[in-house]
């Protein structure tokens, strides 16, 4: 126990420290329409030219910050800015089914967060895998999935992308390992993709999403471990919305700067809300892994417009103004579609068409969606999909013992 003395000592120390001014910290920026141009564009779609990301669109830990400037193309942006549109979209329509009572369950939209999935697409290649949590629908559509398979799958049609068995949380794609509903559990399941790739020594990468309310789970950190120690290819990334289910990150997270949460892995923040500064981060990151260096941990900062998920309004434990204050400022798709506009990459007329072209898709995929068939209530399409095929044991057991189905080799 300390002596009186040393007590009494110690409480002018304590308060001279307390007194000390805090030091402002710059932070990442969510400003959508950031970027600048550094050379003029080229008259041809194809030609790239250089863009200047805003000196806030990045923190880095242990790291030295992405270049900055980003080689782009004029086709490659009016790509980036149709799909988030169809996204928009995509959700949209899920939103208006779910309202009708079309689709039942649970239906977690990304309105809000399209920079993301459409960033990290545009700087990965198909041969890359991406794992993330249930707020999946984007991933799924980058990923090559069709908006008919998708909203097809949410309806619980046997066309959907997981033949209706999965919803809308359990998705997958040729290098999409989902949609996963467990909380945190697609970490170790994504450092086990890095380890296949370092396995097979094929340059590749693995990125693996997770969320805010997921980041303190104790299997995040046993991953973080593994894909240390063995310098795995891993590009961890916390989608940081701000608010995990109905809870503000800095209500359940003592340290709400996630992409320190990797302690020994270097880490980046990026400006989730601007396509182009994702774009470059995961870029960046992929020559990292790329290099040998290892693992790296990612924070998007971004924010979800809609509830945690459809059965959330959202609105009882953040403001109707801070919502709104962020679709009006900070809207990705409102800041790349001001930026082709100011850099002259599209007139105004293009921009309408690429609109009209997205939502006319979405809609019509939406009804070829609707207009597909329920899976039939048999025992055969009940336990398909258990083994893979030609691997099936003669029987599997249902709800009792008694209750075989026997596969047919």
């Amino acid at each position: 126990m300390f002596s009186r003395s040393l007590r009494t000592k110690a409480v002018p120390a304590l308060r001279a420290q307390a007194a000390k001014p805090l030091i402002a910290t710059r932070k990442v920026t969510t400003s959508a329409a950031s970027s600048s141009l550094e050379t003029p564009p080229p008259k041809s779609d194809d030609e790239p030219f250089t863009i200047r990301l805003h000196d806030e669109s990045f923190e880095t830990y242990e790291l030295d910050p992405p270049s900055y400037n980003l080689e782009v193309t004029k086709k490659e942006l009016k790509q980036m800015y149709h799909d988030m549109v169809t996204i928009r979209q995509m959700e949209m329509a899920a939103d208006r089914l779910y309202k009708e009572k079309k689709i039942r369950g649970f239906c977690h939209l990304s309105t809000g967060q399209e920079a993301v999935a459409v960033g990290i697409e545009n700087a990965i290649t198909k041969e890359d895998d991406i794992i993330t949590a249930y707020r999946c629908h984007g991933f799924a559509y980058m990923r090559g999935a069709s908006v008919s398979s998708i909203v097809g799958e949410l309806l619980g049609r046997r066309e959907g992308i997981s033949y209706g068995k999965g919803g809308s949380m359990h998705m997958f794609a040729k290098g999409f390992y989902g949609g996963n509903g467990i909380v945190g559990a697609q970490v170790p399941v994504g450092a086990g993709l890095a380890f296949a790739h370092k396995y097979n020594d094929n340059g590749k990468a693995s990125i693996i999403l997770y969320g805010d309310g997921a980041s303190n789970q104790g299997q995040v950190f046993e991953a973080f471990n593994m894909a240390k120690l063995w310098k795995l290819p891993a590009l961890f990334g916390c989608e940081n919305n701000k608010y995990g289910m109905g809870t503000a990150a800095n209500r359940s997270s003592a340290l709400t700067d996630y992409y320190k949460r990797g302690q020994y892995i270097p880490g980046l923040k990026v400006n989730g809300m601007d396509v182009l500064a994702v774009k470059a981060a995961v870029k960046y990151g992929k020559e990292w892994t790329a290099a040998g260096h290892g693992p790296m941990v990612l924070e998007y900062v971004t924010y979800r417009y809609g509830g945690h998920s459809m059965s959330d309004p959202g609105t009882t434990y953040r403001t109707r103004e801070e919502i709104q204050r962020m679709r009006s400022t900070n809207d990705p798709i409102a800041g790349l579609k001001q930026k082709l506009l100011d850099w002259g990459v599209v007139a105004e007329d293009e921009l309408k068409s690429i609109d009209k072209e997205a939502r006319a898709y979405v809609n019509a995929e939406a009804a070829a969606a609707e207009a597909m068939a329920a899976p039939e209530a048999t025992a055969e399409i009940l336990f398909e999909d258990i083994y893979a095929k030609g691997s099936e044991p003669a029987f599997i057991r249902g709800r009792t013992a008694e209750e075989l189905h026997y596969f047919d080799k």
